[in-house]
């Protein structure tokens, strides 16, 4: 099915379910036991200072990363079995940008959760590909080899690949590093198209300046789950002060801490 923007989700349910994460790098335990859920029908950010374990928290719920322990649900079913209703823009830093693959491939590669073993993309999956390049603005751009682009210009072709791959939750890791305000404004635009139409949308971000005017809900990470809520219940002076550091926290909402505080 390619017609995104048909399909409506129950919003308000806990679709993204993570239950006592344990992940270590060799002695270095990034995470105990921690939980936490994400919500459909929102825009969820998560924040955390360099090393908190933000990108960890979700390639190990996505089976990227080994865990210790842990229990992983979409929309209370075993992750294993829901692989299709996720679709995952990773950094643009892990991206090989001098494999030869242009942009319409690129794109063509969110339809391959739903073909069949040994199919191939036919004529309609490359015509919902097109679309949603057209989508992004980036129509004329097809047959561009990925490296050639501008990083904002990258960063759209993921998620028009998350587009026609039509996934119940999508998630993105840090999508505005380095690209251009229009970019940004695009995956906005696109972001709120999915909220409206009841899916889970979570972002790591990296611009606190941001977090207020993008995201419905906030976690914030440092190696816990320091706090997780509406935007304007948890995004406060105390949080940041705990999750960073004292002097960012007033940087942030000033000596006083704002309403915020």
């Amino acid at each position: 099915m390619y017609n995104h923007d048909i399909k409506r989700l129950q919003a308000g349910k806990e679709m993204l379910i993570i239950n006592n994460l344990t992940v270590a790098y060799q002695t270095d335990r990034i995470f105990n036991n921690l939980s936490i859920n994400f919500d459909s029908g929102k825009i969820t950010g998560i924040i955390g200072p360099n090393g908190a374990g933000k990108s960890t928290l979700i390639k190990a719920a996505l089976g990227l990363i080994k865990v210790q322990t842990g229990e992983v649900l979409i929309d209370n079913v075993a992750i294993n079995h829901k692989r299709t209703m996720i679709a995952y823009v990773e950094q643009r830093t892990a991206i090989d940008l001098n494999f030869p693959i242009n942009v319409l491939d690129v794109v063509l590669t969110g339809t391959y959760p739903k073909l069949g073993i040994l199919e191939g993309p036919t004529p309609k999956e490359k015509q919902a590909a097109r679309a949603a390049l057209a989508q992004v603005k980036l129509d004329k751009l097809e047959t561009r080899q990925i490296g050639s682009l501008s990083g904002g210009q990258l960063q759209r072709v993921f998620v028009a690949r998350a587009i026609v791959q039509d996934a119940d939750v999508v998630i993105l890791d840090e999508p505005f590093v380095g690209i251009d305000m229009k970019s940004e404004a695009e995956i906005i635009k696109i972001l709120k198209s999915w909220k409206a139409l009841g899916k889970t949308i979570i972002v790591i971000n990296h611009d606190l300046n941001k977090v207020s005017e993008y995201f419905d809900d906030l976690a914030i990470i440092n190696r816990k789950v320091v706090a997780k809520g509406r935007v304007d219940e948890v995004y406060t002076l105390a949080n940041i002060q705990k999750a960073f550091s004292s002097d960012l926290g007033k940087l942030l909402f000033g000596a006083k801490g704002g309403e915020n505080d």
